[in-house]
C-alpha cells in the first residue's frame, strides 16, 4: 500500500524524514504567477513575497487530472493507496481526488476525510505512513488514524482579517466589524462537518493567544500531559509567544514547530499562529 495526501498539510521536516508519502500540490497564484505550494515555492519565500505585495492570493485545488497522474503512477507497482486529505468542509481537493480515482481503475483507492488541515491534518498522515513502514495492516491503520484525528484538536489567531475576507472564509460584514474593531479571532476547525468555528476574540494578539490557552483548558485540565505542535505564516515571535502560553498550562510534549504551507497562507497571511493537540493518554502509540 502507498499514502497519497495534498499539501494542505504541514509538518516539520524532521516528521517527513524516512516517511514515504505522495503529496499532491494545490495551487497558489500572485500577482500574476501561479505557484505549485510546496513544490515552486516554499513558505519563506512566500512570505516574503507576500508582504511585498499589496495584491492578495488566490488558490486553487488539484484537478482530477493531477490525482490520476498520481494514483496511475503509483499503481503500476502497487494498486492499494490510502488517500489522506485536507478537510471536505475547507476544500474541494477530497471529491477532486475520488473523480482522479474514477479514472485510474487499476487502482484500489481508500479514502481518508481528515476533517482537519495543516498540522492536525499531518498528523494523521505522519501516523498513517509510521504505520505503513512498520508493515501494518490497511485496517489497522485506518483504525489508528481515526483514532488520531479523535483525540486531536486545533487553534489558531492572526493579527488581520483581511485576507480571510478577501479569500471568503469570512462574510465581509464580521470581517469589516471585526477590522473595525481590531480584533484578533481564535478559531478552531469543528468535527462534525470541519469547518472553521469562530471561538472568542482578543484586542491584542496577546489577548488572543491567551484565550486559545483558555480554550484547551477548558476541554483537558491544567497540568494534562499533551502532545502539542506549533504552526506559524511568518509569525516567530508569536509562535513563541504561543508556545509559552501553552507550556505554562499543561505538561507538554512538544513536536518541532511547523511553517503555514503556503496555500494555506494565502487565505490568513503572515501573522499566522496555532497550535495542534491532544491529550497524551488519548493518543495512540505510534510505530
Amino acid at each position: 500500500m502507498q499514502i497519497v495526501s495534498d499539501r494542505g498539510m504541514d509538518l516539520a521536516p524532521e516528521q517527513l524524514e524516512g516517511l514515504d508519502i505522495h503529496l499532491v500540490p494545490l495551487t497558489l497564484t500572485l500577482d500574476g504567477k501561479s505557484y505549485r505550494s510546496g513544490v515552486d515555492i516554499q513558505p519563506a519565500e512566500f512570505y516574503r513575497l507576500l508582504s511585498a505585495t499589496e495584491s492578495f492570493p488566490t488558490t486553487s485545488q488539484p484537478s482530477p487530472g493531477d490525482f490520476a497522474e498520481v494514483y496511475r503512477r503509483l499503481a503500476a507497482t502497487d494498486p492499494e493507496i490510502l488517500s489522506i486529505h485536507i478537510s471536505s468542509g475547507l476544500s474541494g481537493t477530497l471529491n477532486a481526488a475520488k473523480a482522479g480515482a474514477d479514472l485510474v481503475p487499476e487502482a484500489r483507492v481508500t479514502f481518508v476525510d481528515t476533517k482537519t488541515l495543516s498540522g492536525a491534518e499531518g498528523w494523521q498522515v505522519e501516523a498513517a505512513a509510521r504505520a505503513l513502514k512498520a508493515g501494518w495492516s490497511k485496517e489497522k491503520i485506518l483504525d489508528l488514524v481515526a483514532r488520531v484525528s479523535a483525540a486531536t484538536d486545533t487553534i489558531f489567531t492572526l493579527t488581520t482579517l483581511k485576507y480571510l475576507i478577501h479569500g471568503g472564509r469570512i462574510s465581509h460584514l464580521k470581517g469589516l466589524l471585526g477590522s473595525v474593531l481590531n480584533l484578533k479571532p481564535v478559531i478552531g476547525v469543528e468535527k462534525e462537518h470541519g469547518k472553521y468555528a469562530s471561538y472568542s476574540n482578543g484586542r491584542t494578539l496577546e489577548q488572543a493567544i491567551a484565550k486559545i490557552g483558555d480554550h484547551i483548558a477548558a476541554q483537558h485540565k491544567p497540568g494534562t500531559a499533551l502532545r502539542v505542535q506549533v504552526m506559524h505564516g511568518d509569525n516567530p515571535d508569536g509562535a513563541a509567544m504561543l508556545r509559552a502560553r501553552v507550556d505554562q498550562l499543561f505538561k507538554c510534549a512538544w513536536l518541532p514547530t511547523s511553517s503555514i504551507a503556503p496555500v494555506l497562507g494565502a487565505h490568513t497571511g503572515p501573522s499566522l499562529v496555532g497550535v495542534a493537540y491532544a491529550p497524551i493518554a488519548a493518543y495512540p502509540e505510534l510505530p
